[in-house]
């Protein structure tokens, strides 16, 4: 089963954020670095219902793992 390839935008209209590129880097920028020890469902900046959504992104191995793990690693960078 082929994975549909979701873009990084489309991952923030998806957990209810600002989705052009200005609002990610800010959001990435005011969020970043995440410890390393927060796992990324589990940051502050997430509401239950987003926090939900990674989780099981993750978890599942969904279509959406391939661009969560980008924004898990854009986190981790500060």
């Amino acid at each position: 089963m082929e994975h549909p390839d979701h873009p990084f935008t489309e991952l923030f209209e998806q957990l209810g954020l600002a989705s052009d590129p200005t609002a990610i880097k800010r959001f990435i920028d005011r969020h970043a670095p995440l410890p390393e020890d927060v796992a990324l469902p589990d940051a502050p900046c997430w509401n239950e219902g987003q926090a939900e959504f990674l989780r099981e992104a993750l978890e599942e191995d969904a279509d959406w793992a391939e661009v969560v793990d980008h924004l898990n690693t854009s986190l981790r960078k500060g």
